[in-house]
C-alpha cells in the first residue's frame, strides 16, 4: 500500500484503477504548494513498484524543489542479498537500483535483513527495532532478571543479543537436511529454560518454521509461557503451524507487511 503527505500533511492514499489491458489510471489530489513530499510504502506486492515509480515521479516532475522522503519499513528482495552462481539473478541489488533511480533526499527502512540491502541503498536510514522490542516485552510482562531471552539461530543473536541485557539467555541451532533445505528440528544452547517465561526474537517470519521447532524444544526443556516478536512478519504466516500449535501464547509483530487482522495470538504493533 502506497500513501503520501505533502508538507506534513495528513496522509493521503492515490486512486488507482485499471484499463481493460490491466495498466494502470492513477488520480492525485490537486496541489498548490509543495515544500516537502513523505512517501509511504508497506509492501504488498511487486506491482506496487510501478505505482510507486509513477508517483513519484510525477510529484517530482510538478514539484522539483520539493525535498522527497520514501519510508520503507519492508525492504523488498532483502533476503536475496547474494547470488551464488551466475544463473542467479541479483534481485536485491536491482531493486535498490530502482530505489536509487527516483532520487529520493532520504530512504527509510526498518530493521533491514542483511547489511548488503542497507549497503545498496543511496541515503538509506536503518531503525533500529529496539524500541518496538521493548514495547512488545512491556505488554508481554517480560522480566530481565527472571524471564527466558531466545533467539532461534546464530543470525538473530548476532543481531538482537546486544540490545538487551537480560540474565537468561539462549539460541538456537538449526538441524537441516541439506539436500532439502527443510528443518528437521532445533537444539537450544545457553542457559536452562525450564519453568521460565520465554520471548522469542527474529526479524522476518514467513511460515515461522524455525519459532515454530524453538518452540517445541522449549517446551520440551519444560519452559512456561512463550512470546514472540518479529520486525516483519508476511501475511504466510497463517498456512505456517504456529497459529494453531498451542506453544505460543502472543505474537507481536509490525505492519510493515502484515495485513492479517489481529486474532487471540496476533497483535499488530502500527508504524
Amino acid at each position: 500500500m502506497i500513501s503520501y503527505r505533502i508538507n506534513e500533511g495528513g496522509s493521503i492514499s492515490p486512486k488507482v484503477d485499471y484499463y481493460p489491458d490491466g495498466t494502470m489510471k492513477i488520480d492525485l489530489l490537486p496541489v498548490n504548494e509543495c515544500r516537502s513530499i513523505a512517501i509511504e510504502w508497506h509492501y504488498e506486492n511487486e506491482l506496487e513498484q510501478m505505482q510507486l515509480y509513477y508517483i513519484a515521479s510525477n510529484l517530482r516532475e510538478h514539484f522539483p524543489k520539493a525535498a522527497m522522503t520514501l519510508f520503507m519499513p519492508y525492504l523488498p528482495n532483502a533476503r536475496m542479498d547474494r547470488v551464488h552462481s551466475d544463473t542467479e539473478v541479483f534481485t536485491l541489488k536491482y531493486f535498490c537500483k530502482f530505489i536509487n533511480s527516483m532520487g529520493f533526499d532520504k530512504v527509510t527502512v526498518l530493521d533491514v535483513h542483511s547489511s548488503v540491502g542497507a549497503a545498496l541503498l543511496d541515503r538509506v536510514e536503518n531503525i533500529s527495532p529496539r524500541e518496538l522490542i521493548l514495547g512488545a516485552m512491556e505488554r508481554a510482562g517480560f522480566n530481565f532478571e527472571t524471564d527466558y531471552l531466545f533467539f532461534p539461530d546464530e543470525g538473530s543473536m548476532k543481531r538482537y543479543s546486544s540490545m538487551f541485557e537480560a540474565k537468561q539467555v539462549g539460541f538456537g541451532i538449526k538441524k537441516r537436511d541439506w539436500s532439502t533445505g527443510k528443518i528437521l528440528g532445533l537444539e537450544v544452547e545457553g542457559d536452562d529454560p525450564a519453568g521460565k517465561n520465554v520471548f522469542i526474537i527474529d526479524d522476518i517470519c514467513a511460515y515461522g518454521g524455525t519459532v515454530y521447532y524453538s518452540a517445541q524444544k522449549l517446551k520440551e526443556l519444560g519452559c512456561a509461557d512463550i512470546n514472540v516478536f518479529f520486525t516483519h512478519c508476511e501475511n504466510s504466516i497463517e498456512k505456517g503451524k504456529l497459529f494453531g500449535c498451542g506453544m505460543i501464547k502472543n505474537i507481536y509483530t509490525t505492519n510493515s507487511v502484515c495485513t492479517l487482522p489481529e486474532n487471540d495470538i496476533l497483535k499488530i504493533i502500527t508504524l
